[in-house]
């Protein structure tokens, strides 16, 4: 059989393919499914074999390969040294990450206070409602952490229980400062329009990783659960938290100055006064 001939000027390399990628992807989920749902892992499985056989049929029997005009050197490249600006230690404008400015952790916990006091609110509205008992919400939360709770009636759980109030006022202060932190380390990171990103994009991201995980955290609340008027209570958590947060005076942070300055060692004439970073 006689050998094609290549064209002058082409080369032949290996073609570009998106298979890899796409059962990488696959293992991904197979595993993330093992700690949040099984229907993660179908899909897992079903990508990483796809992306098992596609990869197999661009290698084997024959490799897929793609041309590439290769374009001759006509110019001689000649050498030559050039100038560069070195950064100095403590210049202002000499960074290294963004943002630029942050919000103090201070705003953080008064965010998550407020955005857990309007969560709060909206949850006993729920019990009202929908059974008409205050307690009912709150005795969920608690039956997280108490084993007699999770196996009690309806009844029971729209009584008021003081050992279930303190037990579920515990995990919602705590989860609400923690996410109120969270919120005033990321909106500074956020391109554009952080309300939306606090009050919509965040809680929905944060309600489906819940949906995935609840029957391992909270099988009581996964059964009871009302997706409604809990997507509510989260929106309302994360609007009040955003609009908290924003209203607090950003800080600069201090990753252009000195290492002695960021330790809080007094260092009179290191950095020069003036300047946006005074």
């Amino acid at each position: 059989m006689a050998v094609q001939e290549k064209p002058e000027g082409l080369l032949e390399v290996p073609a570009s393919t998106a298979w890899p990628m796409i059962m990488a992807l696959g293992l991904t989920l197979t595993f993330a499914g093992l700690v949040t749902n099984v229907a993660v892992s179908m899909v897992g499985l079903i990508l990483f074999w796809s992306g098992a056989v596609g990869w197999f049929r661009e290698v084997l029997p024959v490799q897929h390969t793609e041309a590439v005009q290769v374009e001759a050197v006509t110019e001689a490249i000649v050498p030559h040294e050039i100038g560069v600006d070195y950064l100095h230690v403590g210049e202002l404008g000499n960074r290294a990450i963004l943002p630029l400015q942050i919000y103090p952790y201070s705003a953080g916990i008064k965010g998550g206070i407020a955005g857990g006091i309007a969560m709060a609110v909206l949850a006993v509205l729920q019990g009202l409602v929908r059974h008409g008992s205050p307690w009912y919400t709150v005795n969920i939360l608690a039956a997280t952490a108490s084993a007699k709770l999770a196996n009690a009636d309806t009844a029971t759980l729209s009584s008021f229980i003081p050992q279930a109030f303190l037990i579920a006022l515990v995990i919602h202060a705590s989860a609400s400062i923690l996410v109120g932190l969270l919120y005033g380390v990321m909106l500074p990171m956020f391109p554009r329009y952080p309300a939306l990103w606090a009050a919509i994009v965040a809680p929905l991201l944060w309600t489906g990783l819940l949906w995935a995980s609840l029957s391992v955290i909270n099988p009581v609340l996964e059964a009871r659960i009302e997706w409604g008027w809990f997507i509510l209570c989260q929106i309302a958590f994360g609007a009040v938290a955003g609009f908290v947060v924003n209203l607090t005076e950003q800080v600069h942070t201090l990753q252009h100055m000195p290492f002695a300055v960021r330790t809080g060692i007094e260092t009179p004439g290191l950095v020069k006064s003036g300047g946006d970073g005074n």
